[in-house]
């Protein structure tokens, strides 16, 4: 019994830290898909990430639910910074957490 335990508490710290170094916290940036990273394969406005350079859709998070993104600083018309964490799945960045950081002053 005593080396089930063991061997149980071996998978689940070694199944912690490989998600954990698979959703590091990163700052990228962050923008409506269509209207700025002229994104194809949806239609309307749909939150996306650029990372690497490359553009994703993003999902665990919606583009409404971080202010109006018609606004002037608003997704559709600007690219922002945000700090996420998350993972690229099946072409898609699927977020864990994802927290916009606030504009740079010009």
């Amino acid at each position: 019994m005593k080396n089930l335990l063991v061997i149980f508490l071996m998978s689940l710290g070694i199944s912690i830290s490989s998600q954990t170094n698979q959703q590091k916290t990163q700052v990228v940036e962050a923008a409506c898909g269509q209207c700025q990273f002229k994104m194809q394969g949806k239609k309307g406005c749909d939150l996306a990430v650029r990372i690497g350079g490359k553009s994703y859709f993003v999902e665990g998070t919606k583009i409404d639910d971080h202010g109006d993104a018609h606004s002037k600083e608003g997704f559709c018309n600007a690219v922002r910074k945000a700090e996420v964490s998350g993972e690229v799945k099946d072409g898609k960045f699927v977020a864990t957490s994802f927290k916009l950081l606030p504009t740079e002053k010009k």
